[in-house]
């Protein structure tokens, strides 16, 4: 059977299109191959069959769509962007693309989807009240906190700090910047175009993505990629706030495998059908700690712990994947040291840092 991947030369797509061919899948991949993302042009599988082109554009689309059975979308613009000026750029590469690609899927008779999602869509992640033990969601952290060097968010109600825990796919989605936006409206029209078209889709929510093939530093890299760039370059890595950030790192090849699982596990399913699934690894880690852990790797620098924050950053978030491990069989293989010291002596790809990136999953905050 024969799969389309779309964004299948980026970071995350690449690793699904070896997992792919490992698993005895067709694949073809559709790819702008911009020379911003790729400034060496890259080199397919001979078994790879290769559609340079926009997703959206439908005529390109139509033709990369011929014969296929399973569509797995990765092609998007990531990262919190420079300004909201970007915005449009975001609708058009990850909105609008993806309902050009759905289009074409219903005229093709194509009805199975595996949707790259991302973290982004639930703003902050889960916190209890510690006097009350009930669950909160927080508002926007201050800036008079933030100046103060007071990271966690409070309680709305009784301003107490907030613990943080695990959140599940039935948290409430809260989009915070237009990339976040962008991407839960990915998942809506997905949604509404199985309910329309009686299509089978499944989108996997990534936490933060790392491992070899990430892309050198830009506006719109990710904070692993951030620090792996400065050591290189001989510098210290630079962490914001005071490091104690909590996030679900997970490795590329796990989520490539997780991407897989849902692909087969949507074969035989008949629609309308839509399902979430967190992508996360088991072990929290603070930000603080991915910064050691690649200067301790690469002989680098310590990392400087500058106290400098951004305003609407994310605090704390951090997944629980028990959904997909107990309905798709996934587990997370790769454990955070191993994955952290292949990360410290992998190559980054090399840009030109302009816009537009293949694929998400890269974390978008310090």
């Amino acid at each position: 059977m024969r799969m389309l991947i779309t964004g299948g030369a980026g970071f995350i797509g690449s690793h699904i299109v070896d997992d792919a061919l490992n698993r005895g899948w067709q694949v073809r991949v559709l790819d702008l191959l911009d020379s911003a993302i790729h400034a060496v042009r890259p080199r397919f599988d001979p078994r790879v069959e290769v559609v340079h082109g926009d997703v959206a554009d439908p005529v390109t689309v139509r033709r990369a769509l011929d014969g296929v059975y399973t569509v797995c979308h990765q092609s998007a613009k990531v990262g919190l962007g420079v300004s909201f000026a970007d915005a449009p750029d975001y609708v058009h590469n990850n909105d609008y693309a993806t309902a050009v690609l759905l289009t074409a899927m219903e005229e093709r008779g194509i009805r199975r989807l595996v949707l790259a999602s991302l973290m982004v869509v639930y703003g902050e992640g889960a916190y209890t009240d510690p006097r009350s033990g009930l669950p909160v969601r927080p508002g926007p952290r201050t800036e008079e906190d933030l100046m103060d060097s007071l990271f966690d968010p409070r309680s709305p109600d009784s301003g107490v700090f907030l613990e943080p825990g695990l959140i599940t796919e039935d948290a409430a989605p809260d989009p915070r910047n237009v990339y976040a936006a962008s991407k839960l409206n990915q998942e809506h029209l997905a949604s509404a175009w199985a309910r329309a078209v009686g299509g089978a889709v499944i989108a996997l929510r990534y936490h933060n993505v790392y491992g070899p093939r990430m892309p050198r530093d830009t506006p719109y890299a990710g904070v692993a990629s951030l620090f792996r760039s400065a050591l290189a370059r001989g510098q210290g890595p630079r962490v914001f706030e005071d490091g104690a950030q909590r996030r679900s790192f997970i490795h590329v090849r796990d989520v490539a495998s997780a991407n897989l699982l849902a692909a087969e596990f949507l074969g035989p399913v008949s629609g309308p059908y839509f399902r979430a699934y967190n992508v996360g690894a088991d072990e929290v880690h603070t930000i603080g700690e991915v910064a050691a852990a690649l200067s301790t790797f690469s002989g680098g620098p310590a990392p400087v712990i500058t106290g400098e924050y951004r305003l609407g950053d994310v605090r704390h978030i951090t997944a629980s994947s028990n959904r997909i491990k107990r309905e798709l069989g996934w587990t997370p293989t790769i454990d955070f040291q191993s994955g952290m010291r292949e990360l410290a002596a992998a190559p980054l790809r090399a840009g030109s840092g302009r816009e537009r990136m293949d694929e998400p999953g890269v974390d978008d905050d310090q």
